[in-house]
């Protein structure tokens, strides 16, 4: 599977570029252009962080296999949920668990400034993302995705 990933704090407008990126609501399915495919991408849209939503690394994975799609899009904290550690634990954490089921960390978007230890070699971070045009960070990270 083949993920991007947008990591960071609340209020770092996550939600808002996801829904930009895709035109996902929630947790949808979107046929999405890359500039190296000649055939759209059949990519899993799902907004809220991971440890917002409380969702396991486990469950997570199982859910974008149900939905037979060859790449996600998602967002994880940066910190581990606050009231449980272990279950919803750091993007970091998320990341290497992710890597362990054989999944390729095509590019990391970090709003804001804290990315949770994470690295990638697609990383880039935004660190006006929280207070800039919310249409300025989405083509940004368009660009850095490499989607058309």
């Amino acid at each position: 599977m083949d993920a991007y990933i947008l990591i960071g704090n609340a209020n770092t407008r996550k939600t808002s570029v996801v829904r930009s990126l895709t035109g996902c609501f929630n947790r949808s399915v979107r046929d999405i252009q890359l500039q190296s495919d000649k055939r759209p991408v059949r990519f899993y849209a799902r907004v809220g962080a991971l440890q917002n939503t409380r969702t396991t690394l486990d469950e997570f994975v199982q859910e974008v296999a149900r939905a037979r799609s060859e790449a996600v899009l998602f967002c994880l904290s940066p910190n581990a949920n606050a009231t449980d550690l272990v279950e919803y634990p750091d993007a970091q954490t998320y990341v290497n668990g992710l890597r362990e089921r054989g999944w390729r960390i095509k590019a990391v978007a970090v709003l804001g400034q804290d990315g949770g230890g994470v690295r990638a070699t697609n990383l880039r971070q935004y660190t006006q993302a929280p207070t800039a045009p919310i249409n300025v960070t989405a083509r940004d990270v368009r660009a850095q995705f490499g989607w058309i």
